[in-house]
């Protein structure tokens, strides 16, 4: 059996009859994707805290108040307590993994420490929580019409307000939500 074609590196945006409340009108970058399955984080969903409140709870000192004001994501219902930097950049991190066209996932402390200081990535976007898919879940999916995909660009994942992103992120594909059905068929 061949290898399935990755999406790594790509968005996965719902289509608007997709009802699972998790993932309505989300854009979900997908970092990891392999026969076993895949892992992504949604990039377009608030969550309730800011980046001032994370790094308090953890402990980590920073002066910079447009920093810590900013909105942390809500990336998905699996590990909701853990952060997930979503990053540009070639500096290694104890924990990190590369998603393709200078975008990389960490989930170690030193990204956030270094942010904190002023010497992180250039752009960064900080989520709690990410999404998963079982082995062929994703696939399947794809075939029920639950998403379009589209490349990720570092524009729509840190210049793009998050309310913006669901339909830019269609609209980099040719694709207009508001005039999609909100029911999914079968030709």
């Amino acid at each position: 059996m061949e290898a399935p074609q990755t999406l790594a590196g790509q968005l996965l945006i719902a289509l608007p009859a997709l009802s699972d409340p998790n993932f309505a009108r989300s854009v979900t970058l997908i970092c990891q994707h392999d026969a076993d399955g895949a892992m992504g984080v949604v990039v377009n969903r608030p969550s309730e805290y800011t980046l001032g409140e994370v790094f308090r709870q953890m402990g980590i000192e920073s002066a910079d108040e447009a920093l810590n004001a900013r909105q942390v994501v809500a990336g998905g219902p699996v590990h909701p307590e853990r952060g997930f930097v979503l990053h540009d950049g070639d500096r290694g991190w104890d924990s990190s993994l590369a998603i393709g066209d200078g975008l990389y996932v960490t989930t170690s402390r030193d990204v956030l420490e270094a942010l904190a200081r002023g010497e992180g990535p250039d752009s960064a976007m900080v989520a709690l929580g990410c999404a998963g898919w079982g082995a062929g879940q994703l696939e399947h999916e794809l075939r029920e019409n639950s998403w379009l995909t589209a490349p990720a660009d570092a524009e729509l994942l840190f210049g793009l307000p998050l309310e913006a992103r669901w339909q830019g992120a269609a609209g980099r594909i040719g694709v207009d939500m508001s005039r999609m059905a909100d029911y999914a068929g079968h030709a």
